[in-house]
């Protein structure tokens, strides 16, 4: 079978098929996802520029030691980088909604606060999102097999 097609089958390309990983292979790229984890718990759940410094700090030591490294590595930092976009996106619509609660002078608080609990709704699903997808790629990593985040911007190639 041609690259071409390999790559197609496996979107991380045939090097992160999980055949002929090395166990230390396996714990950096889980490093990558875990390390975004941890940092992210450790700084608050919107701080994903330190999610992002996990993934791209370990793509930067090893990109060229391993392909499967190097793979797990750019889709931590970009899917925190995404994650990083949500959450900016929805606290703006926030404070948009608190501007417009105070230009009217709380009179509109009759349809901010029902955004706001919608806004509030959507940044529990996206955290959610987020600790599942994160756990499920370091599981993935652990055991020698690719993973690709789903809705992703994929910024890092």
């Amino acid at each position: 079978m041609d690259s071409i097609h390999e790559t197609a089958q496996d979107p991380l390309g045939p090097a992160a098929a999980g055949a002929g990983v090395r166990q230390d292979e396996r714990l950096w790229a889980a490093s990558a996802h875990a390390g975004a984890l941890l940092l992210a718990f450790l700084t608050s759940w919107t701080a994903g520029v330190a999610g992002m410094l996990a993934g791209l700090a370990v793509y930067a030591l090893k990109k060229g030691d391993s392909d499967f490294i190097a793979a797990h590595a750019r889709e931590a930092f970009n899917f925190n980088l995404t994650l990083f976009l949500a959450f900016c996106a929805l606290a703006l619509a926030g404070l948009l909604l608190v501007g417009a609660t105070v230009l009217t002078l709380g009179l509109g608080a009759v349809l901010t606060l029902p955004a706001g609990v919608v806004l509030a709704v959507l940044a529990a699903v996206v955290a959610v999102g987020w600790l599942v997808c994160g756990l499920v790629a370091t599981v993935k990593a652990l055991n020698g097999e690719s993973w690709r985040y789903p809705f992703t911007l994929r910024v890092l190639r």
